[in-house]
């Protein structure tokens, strides 16, 4: 990632209303159900990469969860949920950066979440330095709940060409540091009407 997908993603969301990009979802059940089995208590801290506009941080607020970062490449998506919250957001730390580059704090955070930001790295270099980012952030025994373009996924999105993933192929990218825990797929609608198959994978730590 660079500076030229920043432009990209901050025109996407000035072209386009937050609840009509393709990856919108009105409830990230999903990303919510696995994060609740992971047993954290409510003062685990988590992040949620490329959060930008979703919901999510809605529903763990709502949740009960209260240590939460939300991270994405585009300020205006970050500032669309911030205004979504009003005063909520407060109670939110909001962090504008590439993941693969941003300056995180050091072993900070029991969960990590990630739904359609790790399948637009095409270049193992992002791939390796957004590993080395949750190696280096994620506290051991953390937790990791990332979602993909499963292999019968998409082949592009927002016109971008993107990575597809088996659970298999998914874990292989964290090996050896990390085992899975579960996995499943989903179908999910965007709001054009199309169907995109995702792979959603929890993945934890080696202490």
């Amino acid at each position: 990632m660079n500076e030229h997908s920043k432009d990209h993603w901050e025109r996407v969301y000035a072209r386009k209303a937050t609840t009509a990009v393709s990856w919108f979802q009105e409830q990230a059940a999903t990303s919510l159900r696995l994060i609740q089995a992971t047993g954290l208590a409510p003062d685990a801290a988590m992040l949620d990469v490329g959060g930008g506009a979703s919901v999510l941080v809605d529903d763990l607020l709502a949740t009960g969860y209260r240590d939460l970062t939300v991270l994405d490449l585009s300020g205006a998506a970050l500032a669309a949920a911030r205004a979504r919250l009003g005063m909520r957001a407060e109670a939110v730390h909001w962090v504008e950066g590439d993941i693969t580059r941003v300056e995180l704090p050091a072993v900070a955070f029991d969960l990590w979440h990630d739904r359609a930001v790790f399948h637009f790295l095409t270049d193992p270099d992002d791939r390796r330095a957004y590993v080395r980012q949750l190696e280096h952030t994620l506290k051991p025994s953390g937790h990791v709940i990332i979602a993909t373009f499963a292999e019968d996924g998409p082949e592009r999105c927002s016109d971008l060409p993107v990575m597809r993933y088996s659970a298999t192929q998914l874990l292989a990218e964290f090996e050896p540091g990390f085992s899975l825990l579960h996995s499943e797929k989903e179908a999910h609608y965007t709001p054009g009407g199309a169907v995109q198959s995702f792979t959603y994978c929890h993945l934890q730590r080696r202490s």
